[in-house]
């Protein structure tokens, strides 16, 4: 008996669409298969024939009612959410690149057309495939390093040269991708932020627009957060810095974690530091650490491993790993820090999602690139 296979559609035939596709079609996702791919370009689809040797689709209405049961969105981010709630609609499962949307207001209508809990609606968070960041979500939720009091993610690895911007014309533009590295590269970070550590309730952050590139969108920004139990956070990210670090560092009352360089560092106190403040008989006196390492560098299956979840979650029931729905809250941190730079202030979350949404299609209507929508 033949097992199974999910019928998959790609749509969108980017860097990212061709690498899925042919996943896909090499066999490396069990029981999922290309079943059809969407461009919008007919020139670029018939090119794509002998690469992506499967039906193809200039229409997304004749690609939503070829036979496929399931659809993988690997577009520019403003059309995630109309594409998105039509595959909904239309009754498929759905996988979308991250971010889920451009802004939280577009988001939150994506979410709303996902009414049929029999449909699999998963995001493309690959980072949670990571066993690093797992662990440590762990350890933070089984209370193993106490009340949380400092988080510092410093992520400057991103490096961009300016050609990476000029591949595409909706790079780096409002009107294209609606924001820079907190949109295109740190969702990740910012999902994983959320997914450890919860979300905070105040952000302020500082953007800087073009700073190292010739683009009008953020390239460097520095965020301030604060969680309801005191907890602060800082976070930090560029596409202009070289070499560059990719290094977390997690304060908790029982200890501290740093997760850099494909090390997971743990130094565990002896005595709670909440303990020693109150029970330490001699002034300059500090808490014994244990320290363990664990090697760090094995990044998990990343965008294979969401495939494979997806399927399986289509098929047989499996949970997904990111929850389309979960998207919303790295998209509401990236838009807070966004909206906190430009007006100077600090804001308390819930985002005001409508300002924000008015305030980026003010961007939008200056931005050299007029076809995001």
């Amino acid at each position: 008996m033949s097992k199974r296979c999910l019928k998959i559609g790609v749509v969108g035939m980017g860097v990212m669409g061709r690498l899925y596709a042919k996943r896909l079609l090499a066999g490396e996702i069990d029981g999922g298969g290309l079943a059809a791919v969407c461009v919008r370009d007919g020139g670029r689809l018939a090119a794509l024939e002998a690469e992506i040797p499967v039906r193809g689709f200039a229409s997304y209405e004749e690609f939503l009612r070829s036979g496929i049961e399931a659809v993988l969105i690997a577009t520019p981010h403003f059309s995630h959410m109309e594409l998105g709630a039509a595959a909904l609609e239309a009754g498929l499962h759905v996988l979308v690149e991250k971010p889920i949307a451009a802004d939280v207001a577009s988001a939150k209508l994506l979410i709303a057309a996902h009414r049929d809990t029999r449909q699999v609606f998963a995001a493309m968070f690959n980072q949670r495939t990571n066993p690093a960041y797992a662990r440590l979500r762990k350890m933070v939720a089984d209370g193993e390093l106490g009340a949380i009091q400092r988080i510092q993610w410093t992520v400057t690895d991103w490096f961009r040269p300016h050609l990476y911007y000029t591949s595409s014309p909706w790079r780096a533009t409002w009107g294209g991708e609606g924001g820079g590295v907190l949109i295109n590269q740190c969702p990740h970070q910012l999902d994983l932020y959320q997914w450890i550590f919860g979300m905070p309730q105040s952000v302020r952050a500082f953007c800087q627009y073009g700073r190292f590139h010739d683009i009008e969108v953020e390239d460097s920004v520095t965020a301030y957060l604060e969680h309801a139990n005191g907890a602060t956070g800082l976070f930090v990210t560029t596409t202009g810095e070289a070499p560059g670090v990719n290094r977390l560092e997690v304060a908790g009352d029982a200890g501290l974690v740093v997760i850099a360089d494909g090390v997971f560092r743990f130094r565990k106190n002896a005595v709670r530091t909440s303990t020693m403040v109150r029970t330490a008989t001699e002034p300059f006196l500090k808490p014994e650490f244990t320290e363990t390492t664990a090697d760090a560098s094995n990044p998990g299956e990343q965008h294979t491993g969401i495939l494979r979840n997806f399927v399986a979650a289509c098929l047989h029931g499996a949970a997904p790993i990111a929850p389309a729905a979960e998207g919303i809250r790295s998209l509401e941190l990236a838009n807070a820090m966004l909206y906190s730079s430009a007006i100077g202030q600090t804001l308390t979350l819930p985002l005001d999602a409508d300002a924000y949404r008015r305030w980026l299609d003010d961007k939008i209507e200056g931005s050299r690139y007029r076809d995001g929508n």
